[in-house]
């Protein structure tokens, strides 16, 4: 229980200074990752998180399952349309390229991992946190267009990178014991293909369930909001007796829903404003608690993949995926820089080591998310307010008619309407 009160009085005296802190460098990750860091030194601390390790990752999972189905619920048609839609292209050529760029650069800087390793690695660390650029999309100093677009992608890519890591995971297990087809079978099967289903089931009742009861108006309004997020749960318990993933099973639930009950977003995104948060930053604060024990093994070749990961690995795929859009060098800087890694890394990372695969590079993987994570969440959070001054500096002398500052798209603007986070 020390884990448990030390963090929920973190919560309360972290809510009862959150503004004043929001005008600092000081972000809520990098806070409950310094508070769980320091918990670190507590003897009880490391005991109970030994007894309780299977507990913290099912909160964790949670988490995941959670920001999914609420991502998913927000996604419209209209952001697949448009040639110079900003989001398309990071979720699509920008996401392909970041994990095929990591797959190399993994070769040739952690020479112990096998192709297939690299590629678990690569794709743990593909998805990008909106949590920790929420300074970033809440500024009115970034264009409306940037903002959004790195809000999207964050917002998206977490779910796109799942079936990317548990495909990688399968072709790792049927290298290493020669069982090949049979395993790569049972992968897409029963992760891929039951998630699916299980997820189009659920989201698909659900919605059909929830439409009618809205539109007549059958349901209190405080009450529909456990509703919809019943609707992921229910894929954790289906995904459980069917052998499914949980993830993909829920953000396939929060796209199908949306056929029956079309503000679905509306409602997931409460939650994810509030229980959302709170358990992300469980999340941070058990990364802290557990990144002190390891970081004395973080040796040159692992801290130069974190530096590369954040650096090359994110921004020269950014810029490749933005050629064309006639965005300044400035802007396209800014929004390579700003692709944090953070809460799904971590959840991903976890899942992939509850899976006990025990495939020989697992120790180096692990080092690595954790490194590029712990690194992220200082590095991003400490550039976030003077990176904004200086890019507001830098794109000053722009007229309205410069791409920055282009009428949304139609992608962007369904996005914006669906979604109660992005502040003006």
């Amino acid at each position: 229980m020390l884990i448990i009160a030390v963090f929920i009085s973190t919560v309360f005296f972290y809510s009862l200074i959150s503004r004043q802190l929001e005008r600092t460098i000081l972000t809520g990750p990098i806070v409950f990752t310094a508070v769980g860091a320091l918990m670190s030194f507590s003897h009880e601390a490391l005991v109970e998180l030994a007894l309780d390790r299977k507990a913290l990752l099912l909160i964790a999972e949670l988490g995941l399952v959670m920001t999914l189905f609420s991502d998913a619920s927000r996604v419209s048609p209209h952001m697949l349309r448009g040639e110079t839609n900003l989001p398309v292209r990071l979720l699509s050529a920008g996401m392909l390229l970041t994990i095929g760029l990591g797959v190399l650069v993994a070769m040739v800087v952690l020479r112990t991992l096998t192709w297939w390793e690299a590629g678990i690695l690569a794709a743990i660390l593909a998805p990008t946190d909106a949590g920790l650029g929420q300074v970033i999309v809440n500024s009115t100093l970034v264009p409306k267009r940037v903002r959004q677009a790195l809000n999207v992608e964050a917002g998206l890519n977490d779910g796109l990178s799942v079936p990317f890591l548990m495909f990688f995971i399968a072709l790792a297990e049927a290298t290493g014991t020669g069982q090949g087809a049979g395993v790569l079978t049972r992968f897409l099967l029963e992760q891929l293909g039951y998630g699916t289903l299980v997820g189009l089931g659920i989201g698909l009742v659900g919605g059909w369930l929830l439409g009618p009861a809205e539109r007549n108006a059958w349901m209190a309004e405080n009450v529909a909001q456990l509703g919809v997020m019943s609707l992921p749960l229910a894929c954790v318990v289906a995904s459980e007796f069917s052998g499914a993933s949980m993830f993909i099973a829920a953000f396939v639930a929060g796209l199908a829903t949306q056929w029956g009950f079309s503000k679905v977003g509306l409602h997931s995104v409460e939650f994810a404003e509030d229980w959302g948060q709170f358990l992300n930053y469980f999340v941070f604060f058990i990364f802290g608690l557990v990144v002190v024990g390891v970081w004395a093994q973080f040796d040159l070749a692992i801290l130069a993949y974190a530096v590369l990961s954040l650096t090359v690995i994110r921004m020269v795929p950014v810029a490749l995926a933005l050629r064309g859009t006639r965005l300044s060098v400035p802007t396209v800087l800014f929004m390579g820089w700003f692709g944090p890694r953070g809460l799904a890394s971590i959840v991903l990372g976890l899942v992939y080591l509850d899976g006990e695969t025990h495939l020989p590079g697992e120790q180096t993987i692990k080092l690595a998310v954790m490194a590029t994570v712990l690194l992220s969440i200082v590095a991003h959070g400490l550039t976030a307010l003077p990176g904004i001054g200086r890019y507001a500096k830098a794109i000053r002398a722009l007229d309205g008619a410069a791409s920055e500052h282009a009428h949304e798209t139609a992608a962007v603007e369904a996005f914006q309407r669906s979604d109660g986070v992005l502040r003006q």
